[in-house]
């Protein structure tokens, strides 16, 4: 596999979302398989739902199976280090928050190479960084965080939208890359340092 920055992004983000999903199922007590799952749908989960929104079959990691090993060493290195990990919850929001800034960059230069049309693209990039993510949360029993009033899947909207914009104004991707990646993760440690969220609604109780 010829190491592109893009696949160099694609890795970074595999990796990061599989200690993500390493530490949620810890976190939740599953046994080894469990850990190796959720490890590995978290990593794969975005990137297997673009390629077959696309068309692009076999998805990624059935054609490059060097991803699969390298779910399997990262979650068995989560495993040996568990202990050296500090902080558990703060480390799973770090490597979520990752994780999910390079897939959207991900997610969006391949809507963009494809032709789609910039609403589309910006959407492949939101289903690409979240939807890992939505799935570790259904297999932990847990409301995925995109459904809760935490501001995230909005996060990558707005990364996707400057993407779009820089790329049609002819900026590089590398400066692109840098760009998207840090406005996405600089939102996600903002709001959830401030607190800020979006508004719920819910019904009330009758009286």
């Amino acid at each position: 596999m010829e190491l592109s920055i893009f696949n160099i992004l694609d890795i970074l983000g595999t990796i990061a979302f599989a200690i993500s999903g390493a530490l949620a199922a810890m976190d939740r007590r599953l046994d080894l398989f469990g850990i190796f799952i959720v490890a590995f749908v978290t990593a794969s989960g975005g990137g297997t739902l673009r390629d077959i929104l696309i068309g692009d079959t076999p998805v990624n990691w059935m054609q490059n199976t060097i991803y699969i090993y390298l779910i399997g060493v990262v979650t068995v290195l989560a495993i040996i280090f568990r202990n050296k990990i500090n902080y558990l919850k703060k480390s799973l929001f770090l490597f979520d928050t990752i994780g999910l800034g390079v897939f959207t960059i991900t997610g969006v230069e391949i809507g963009v190479r494809s032709g789609l049309d910039p609403i589309i693209s910006i959407a492949l990039g939101a289903m690409t960084g979240t939807f890992g993510g939505v799935l570790r949360d259904i297999l932990c029993n847990e409301i995925p965080v995109i459904f809760r009033k935490e501001i995230y899947a909005t996060a990558c909207i707005v990364g996707g939208l400057v993407f779009v914009i820089m790329h049609s104004l002819g900026a590089k991707l590398d400066v692109i890359y840098v760009t998207t990646a840090l406005i996405i993760i600089g939102i996600r440690l903002v709001v959830v340092k401030y607190h800020i969220s979006l508004p719920y609604y819910y019904i009330s109780e009758k009286p």
